[in-house]
């Protein structure tokens, strides 16, 4: 019974602050103005991914069926950050699957929108590691319209915080 309260409670906390953030109108504008975001942004970063995040460029991909989360070494001979990002990377579709987003979590400091969306709809998800020359991306895929918009809507506030530059459009998977 306690248990149950707990798990209550704890679902209950996190869609209220991601309810508080999505519905805050100057949301952008406030992480915009806040001078030392992006450090921090980018030590959570550091810590919760495992490599710097000066040395790599992540990307991510809106695709009609979902989209990608992408990491490479900005030095593909830097072996050792190639491998962290793999291991990243393989974690991060091993947690997603399971509905676990504490490492977004932990690196934003929010929980990120979509986040609630893809939890409730993780099984109409599927998360798949493929390795890239130098680091790797989590292919996420989807035929379930709540399921999707969770994804776009993560993965446009990933582009948005992480100041990738990526679009935000829907575009077709390159293969």
């Amino acid at each position: 019974m306690k248990t149950t309260a707990l798990v209550f409670l704890l679902f209950f906390a996190v869609s209220l602050a991601a309810q508080d953030t999505q519905s805050c109108p100057m949301h952008k504008q406030h992480l915009a103005s806040s001078s030392g975001h992006a450090t921090d942004l980018e030590q959570r970063g550091n810590q919760g991914m495992g490599f710097r995040q000066d040395k790599t460029t992540h990307h991510f991909r809106l695709y009609a069926d979902g989209g990608a989360i992408e990491v490479t070494a900005d030095d593909s001979s830097d072996v050792e950050n190639v491998q962290a990002i793999r291991s990243h990377l393989t974690h991060i579709a091993e947690s997603f699957s399971h509905g676990n987003f504490s490492i977004p979590m932990f690196v934003h400091d929010q929980v990120p929108p979509g986040v609630l969306v893809m939890q409730q709809r993780q099984a109409a998800i599927a998360y798949l590691y493929e390795e890239l020359a130098a680091g790797g991306t989590v292919r996420i895929k989807t035929a379930n319209a709540d399921a999707l918009q969770g994804v776009h809507d993560f993965l446009r506030f990933q582009i948005a915080d992480h100041q990738t530059g990526d679009t935000t459009d829907i575009s077709s998977p390159a293969h």
